[in-house]
């Protein structure tokens, strides 16, 4: 046996989920900077980013761009799902400085 976890029916290393991680955290601080608000914290900045870098994803192979351009494409694609999710929240709360 391997020493990768399994989350969701998905082999997922800890090598692997740290870089998620990390991605998620530049990605949501890249996205709370460009959006103004007031900030989303650490723990925060990391899920906003992981989201983003879900629906960037999404998005990304709907339009037919390969998902293997490395780190910086990766956090790229994190920022534009990151950005267009906390837009989406912000027009559905009507709020302005948070998440």
């Amino acid at each position: 046996m391997n020493s990768s976890n399994h989350i969701v029916g998905l082999n997922v290393s800890s090598h692997t989920l740290l870089v998620w991680i990390l991605i998620g955290l530049v990605a949501g601080y890249i996205t709370g900077k460009l959006m103004r608000g007031a900030g989303f914290g650490p723990i925060m900045d990391i899920v906003v980013g992981i989201l983003g870098a879900l629906i960037g994803g999404f998005i990304m192979t709907h339009l037919g761009y390969a998902g293997s351009g490395g780190f910086f494409y990766t956090v790229f694609v994190a920022v534009i799902g990151a950005v267009l999710l906390t837009f989406l929240i912000r027009l559905v709360t009507g709020a302005r400085n948070r998440l």
